[in-house]
């Protein structure tokens, strides 16, 4: 079955940095785009940043764009978030998701996430 499990968050600083990875199994990998969306406490999901299956492709939101970059290597089955210069407003459950776009052109499968909390 498709699994996608997050991990790498934790409790950090303003103004630090954070690696999230995401691993995936169940499927070919490398064959589907990938994202990392994220809720905030009382807030509704935030998409994030966006990679084609190749890594060619990128996008990000305007509230993380300079500060995180997502990557992926597909040999390991496995995607990132670097995050620089974290920010209160950063903290939030970041999870990882396959993008559909045969189908159901959207995410058809998440991760259960990990908890990345930013403060003093």
């Amino acid at each position: 079955e498709v699994q996608l499990v997050e991990s790498g968050g934790g409790l950090v600083q303003p103004g630090g940095s954070l690696r999230l990875s995401c691993a995936a199994s169940g499927f070919t990998f490398g064959s589907y785009d990938m994202s990392w969306v994220r809720q905030a406490p009382g807030k509704g999901p935030e998409w994030v940043s966006s990679i084609n299956n190749g890594g060619g492709s990128i996008y990000y939101a305007d509230s993380v764009k300079g500060r995180f970059t997502i990557s992926r290597d597909n040999a390991k089955n496995t995607l990132f978030l670097q995050m620089n210069n974290l920010k209160p407003a950063d903290t939030a459950v970041y999870y990882c998701a396959r993008e559909e776009h045969v189908l159901y052109c959207g995410m058809d499968y998440w991760g259960k996430g990990t908890l990345v909390t930013v403060s003093s």
